[in-house]
């Protein structure tokens, strides 16, 4: 007698069905936090290779320059620049400014300029493993990484890769090789000023020209200057060199020429008058008031970090609006 085929019942192949899918999910979850995890702890240690933004300008045809310097090697300037223009609660929150948040989304709420509140920490993890740009699917990765840096790295690695991998002019990345590019030398001997120079382009690297910056930008960086000693003064930067022998903090220098590159592709400036003096005034109305920005005028120019002389190519306008908190619009 022939033996009758066996028959699964619809609702066993159903349950067969969702138990194979579950199983897919689960190890595609498994591997996403096993990669992500992985490559956090890798760049603990070892120097981002590449990122989403340099691939775009090699695919541009662009070229990248990079050249990694690690804190101890870098001015410390330098750290209080990125400190007092883009985070200055970087040592004080843990990896979120949630009254930032909430100021950015007021005033997007309100109609105003669109802008996000992004610390130094979400910067990193959106250079270092995201791309540019906005939506909430990008925004909720750059939180899930935000939370891996903070936990894995602290806070001295996050300032490190940042100050290495952010932007500072097209195909220009970190605050070495914009160095060399804009003065001349690398990042171990800057000024207070050119610091400022550098951190003053970091919102917008493709617009801005850290050498003779005019209108807001230059307005914008006089700010900045001032800003570093009350960042040393209030240890602002206290994290960044705790348990370390950080550099010594450095009398506020003397405005010095700002050095122009034969073959810059966008950056052109005027160098000031022999006969030109700094007025140090707007530093100590700045230190009064770290937020307040320092407004040049023709009696008291301030710090100046170029001269005054007609628009530049990369100045679109005179008064262009208020700069994005993080390295990012949006």
């Amino acid at each position: 007698m022939a033996k009758r085929p066996t028959t699964i019942p619809a609702y066993k192949r159903k349950r067969s069905s969702k138990s194979g899918i579950g199983r897919f999910l689960f190890k595609l979850i498994l591997w996403f936090f096993l990669i992500t995890i992985g490559l956090v702890v890798i760049y603990r240690f070892v120097p981002p290779p590449i990122t989403a933004t340099m691939v775009g300008d090699l695919v541009a045809g662009r070229g990248i320059d990079k050249d990694w310097m690690s804190l101890d090697e870098m001015d410390r300037d330098m750290v209080s620049a990125a400190i007092g223009a883009e985070d200055s609660k970087f040592c004080a929150h843990q990896g979120f400014d949630w009254d930032a948040i909430q100021d950015a989304a007021k005033r997007n709420a309100s109609g105003g300029r669109i802008r996000g509140g992004s610390t130094i920490s979400q910067q990193t993890a959106k250079n270092v493993f995201l791309w540019q740009g906005g939506g909430y699917f990008r925004k909720g990765m750059e939180a899930y990484f935000t939370f891996l840096i903070e936990k894995i790295w602290g806070k001295r690695r996050i300032m490190e890769v940042y100050l290495n991998v952010a932007e500072t002019g097209i195909g220009t990345y970190g605050a070495n090789a914009g160095s060399m590019r804009y003065f001349g030398h690398d990042a171990s001997a800057m000024t207070a000023t050119e610091a400022a120079r550098i951190a003053a382009v970091l919102p917008l690297p493709k617009k801005r020209g850290a050498i003779a910056p005019k209108g807001f930008t230059r307005r914008y960086g006089n700010s900045i200057a001032a800003r570093i000693g009350v960042v040393g003064r209030d240890g602002l930067d206290a994290c960044v060199y705790q348990g370390t022998v950080a550099p010594p903090q450095k009398a506020p220098p003397k405005v010095t020429k700002p050095t122009v590159i034969p073959g810059d592709e966008y950056e052109t400036a005027t160098p000031p008058p022999p006969e030109e003096t700094v007025d140090t005034t707007a530093i100590n109305e700045v230190a009064a008031d770290p937020l307040a920005p320092a407004e040049p005028s023709a009696d008291q120019p301030g710090v100046l970090l170029g001269p005054p002389p007609e628009q530049s190519p990369v100045e679109q306008t005179q008064d262009e609006p208020g700069p994005a908190p993080g390295n990012e619009v949006g």
